[in-house]
């Protein structure tokens, strides 16, 4: 909608002001500078369905200019009109290399292309920031919740939420979560079928939400295919040093290091190893090389989750490859949709499915004749 004037404004109504407005510059000043009105060049500036009836011309002319201007819209006007901030907080245990950079390279890709801000908020899984950022979060008037690896089934929060990786069971949120008995049956199947039958298992610290549904399938998985769990071969990974930080991070190879050092010591009867996740396999490597033993010659190695650094290490890790930046992308993708429509019926729980990648740290069992 072009703006209104007489004869002697035609001109100017076409081709805008020859004054480039100096500092700060508002929707209304970029209207008057376009010779446009203010509804015009914030249809085109919103990408309003309404714009497509603008002249294409138009609506080149005033891109160009915002950026020109570096015109930048009033997101606290804007959210009072739309009783939204265009903002949402991420719960995040922390930012560690490897799964969580993964999953954030997806949530930023979606929020940034939807022009959405975004809080971080670290709580180290301690209970006292868990419950207190919720509420600092909410306090800012975020439109939702994004919770990776986090689960908060104590808090009511009163905005669209979902959750990834947390298995929350509180009503309005959706939980994206990883098959893990596919999982399981990728990683068991390839170790069976090279042979491998006296296989010793990781299982993940009770910090991470995770942990109790990969050991469940892992124990469905291994009665199927008639492998033991053999408690002497099986090691506990133990967060329970943070927040305190008395121990090894739950995602530092550090903290498979010594349980696979002190099961070594014990016993050398196994072929294979199936760890936690990547970053516990790669602390299970080292101490199984420090040991004297070779991988994959004498025990070969499985990981999970399929972190950047899995295919560069040595040998480079045979991996359960999770969909982590999909999954990124995926959850911030529902979080905005529950935001855009609260009255919608949403599913509980969407599963994703993971891959096996075979890399250099399994091979067939050796022969013991």
């Amino acid at each position: 909608m072009l703006a209104r004037g007489g004869s002697g404004t035609t001109e100017k109504m076409a081709r805008g002001s020859s004054t480039t407005p100096s500092g700060h510059v508002n929707l209304r000043m970029l209207a008057e500078h376009l010779g446009l009105s203010q509804t015009t060049v914030s249809l085109v500036l919103n990408n309003s369905p309404s714009a497509k009836s603008i002249p294409q011309e138009t609506r080149e002319r005033v891109v160009e200019a915002a950026k020109q201007l570096n015109y930048r819209p009033n997101y606290f006007a804007r959210s009072l009109r739309r009783s939204q901030s265009m903002s949402v907080g991420v719960l995040a245990p922390d930012l560690s290399e490897g799964y969580f950079t993964r999953v954030m390279g997806g949530v930023v890709e979606e929020l940034n292309r939807a022009h959405y801000f975004f809080f971080v908020a670290c709580h180290y899984w301690n209970e006292e920031l868990l419950e207190r950022y919720p509420r600092l979060l909410i306090e800012r008037a975020v439109d939702g919740f994004l919770l990776l690896n986090t689960a908060v089934e104590k808090l009511d929060l009163p905005v669209p939420v979902v959750a990834i990786s947390a298995h929350c069971a509180i009503p309005n949120l959706t939980n994206i979560v990883l098959d893990h008995v596919i999982a399981a049956r990728l990683a068991l199947e390839h170790l069976h079928d090279l042979g491998h039958r006296r296989i010793a298992f990781m299982r993940g610290p009770g910090t991470i939400p995770d942990s109790e549904y990969r050991w469940a399938g892992i124990q469905k998985v291994a009665g199927d295919l008639g492998l033991k769990i053999d408690p002497a071969l099986t090691i506990e990974l133990d967060g329970s040093g943070w927040p305190k930080k008395t121990g090894p991070h739950p995602m530092d190879p550090q903290i498979a290091y010594g349980p696979t050092r002190a099961l070594l010591e014990r016993t050398r009867d196994l072929t294979a190893l199936f760890c936690f996740n990547d970053t516990a396999a790669m602390g299970a490597i080292r101490a199984i090389r420090d040991a004297g033993l070779d991988v994959p010659g004498d025990i070969s190695v499985v990981g999970f989750d399929d972190i950047t650094s899995a295919a560069f290490s040595t040998p480079s890790l045979t991996t359960v490859h999770q969909p982590l930046f999909e999954m990124g992308q995926k959850g911030a993708e529902l979080l905005l949709e529950r935001i855009a429509d609260r009255e919608k019926q949403f599913p509980a729980e969407i599963e994703v499915s993971p891959e096996l990648v075979v890399r250099e740290s399994t091979r067939r069992v050796k022969s013991r004749g």
